[in-house]
Order: structure tokens, then C-alpha cells, then sequence
């Protein structure tokens, strides 16, 4: 099995309640090429953009699942960095199970509850994340009730590095992280009135080509804009959406 560096976001995986209206909302915003999976007895769909796979889709069978995206980070040993996790203070969901031709994956939270999966992947080549590709992820934003102690956790378990932390007022601040010396992603305080699921949660930013003509499409798809849109430090506009289903997610690029 090929080894891969802890904590390199991998893969974005969509729990919905309509597989067929996710994928005619986000091929139409995101502009996403969606196929089947071809995985027996599973409507497990992928998401391509620019020739790399970046997501799945899947309707679960059992009622009231709720509708999400799950974040997957690289770990060099699955099983490992469960029993490191669990040490921690985090909880494993779904313990490390083999995904044929994939690699061993579980689904796990962190000790504040926030959702995430962990991937050994057998291949190390995976482009899901590219900051520089419109269509791929391109940031991730924890809303947590402990953000230093969130920290703290994820980076003694993926060696995710502290860069900035940006003063918020009352909210406190934000907190970027670095991984393979570039920020990855931030982390704030979960307040009350936040959008979303009122629990600490993980959230995905995929890149666009403009956020003006993304809202567009957006409003069009039967999608709701909750934040946004605003401009965030180095000039990049970033927007916060609803898709039709319920599931928050987020977008970001030029004006």
C-alpha cells in the first residue's frame, strides 16, 4: 500500500436525500461531470472537474441520515491514527474497513464532535484538493466550540501547522492552518446564530471562476445563499450555500 503524508485533504463526499437533484444542482454551479461509480448494490456517483475525480455521491438507504459533506484527510496508517484519535479524545464512527482498489478508510470525530473521515489511500497521487483548479477543493473551515484545543488535536494527529490567527471581535478569531508548508484551511469559534447544523461541523470550499456569476447559477439550481458574498484576505470573494437538499458547503474565487 502506497504511503501518504498525514492530513492532506483527499476526497469530499456528499450525503444527500436525492442523488439526482445533487447532481443537476452542483454540475450546474460547481460545473462538475458527474458518472456512476459502478459499485454493486450502492448509487455511489463521481465527481470530476478538469479530468480529476474531486467528490462522491451517495443516498443512503437508512432514514434520517442527514445531508452533509464529510471531509477525508490522508492517514499514513489507518488503523494507527484511529487508536491515536480515540487517545485523543475523538471518537471513531465507523471503524478502518478496506474500499477495493481505494484503500482503508474510517469515519471518525473530533473530542468538540465535528465529523471527518480518515483515508490510506493506495494511491498518493489524488488531486481532489488543488488550490490553484477551479472545481477542486480549494479550503477547508472547521466551526468548533474550542478552537485551540481543535488545534491542538488535529495537529498532533494530521501535523497540521498554526500560521495566522486573525482577531474577529466578539467572535473571537480565525485560525489558519498550514500543511506541507501552505494554509489549508482556518478554524473559529461556532456561535449561536451561525447557518448550519448547530453542532461542530467541517466545511468545504470548491473553487469557481467568479462568485457573481456562481450566485447566479446558484439561485437558479434552487440553492440558497446564506453568507455572503465577501471579500477575504488576499482579494478572493468566498460565498456560503445551502444546496437543495440542506447540505452547507462554499465557494470561492475571483469577483
Amino acid at each position: 500500500m502506497t504511503t501518504a503524508p498525514n492530513g492532506t485533504p483527499c476526497w469530499y463526499e456528499l450525503t444527500t436525500s436525492n442523488s439526482d437533484g445533487a447532481q443537476a444542482f452542483y454540475s450546474a454551479v460547481v460545473g462538475w461531470t458527474v458518472a456512476d461509480a459502478g459499485m454493486p448494490g450502492m448509487d455511489y456517483r463521481l465527481a470530476s472537474a478538469g479530468g480529476d475525480m474531486v467528490a462522491g455521491m451517495w443516498m443512503p438507504d437508512q432514514p434520517g441520515m442527514p445531508t452533509f459533506w464529510m471531509l477525508y484527510f490522508t492517514a499514513e496508517n489507518c488503523d494507527a491514527a484511529c487508536a491515536a484519535l480515540t487517545k485523543a479524545g475523538g471518537t471513531v464512527h465507523k471503524p478502518p474497513a478496506d474500499i477495493p482498489g481505494t484503500g482503508r478508510f474510517a469515519v471518525v470525530a473530533d473530542p468538540q464532535g465535528a465529523v471527518f473521515a480518515l483515508l490510506q489511500p493506495l494511491d498518493a497521487n489524488g488531486n481532489a484538493f488543488d488550490q490553484k483548479k477551479t472545481g477542486h477543493g480549494n479550503w477547508h473551515e472547521l466551526m468548533t466550540t474550542a478552537p485551540k484545543a481543535a488545534m491542538s488535536f488535529y495537529g498532533g494527529l494530521l501535523g497540521w501547522k498554526p500560521t495566522t490567527s486573525m482577531p474577529m471581535g466578539d467572535m473571537g478569531s480565525y485560525d489558519l492552518f498550514a500543511h506541507g508548508g501552505a494554509d489549508i484551511g482556518g478554524m473559529m469559534r461556532l456561535g449561536p446564530n451561525m447557518p448550519g447544523p448547530g453542532v461542530p461541523f467541517w466545511l468545504p470550499y470548491f473553487g469557481v471562476e467568479g462568485i457573481d456569476a456562481a450566485v447566479a447559477r446558484i439561485a437558479k439550481a434552487g440553492g440558497k445563499v446564506v453568507n455572503g458574498p465577501h471579500e477575504v484576505p488576499g482579494g478572493a470573494f468566498v460565498v456560503v450555500v445551502l444546496d437543495p437538499q440542506g447540505a452547507m458547503f462554499a465557494l470561492v474565487g475571483p469577483k
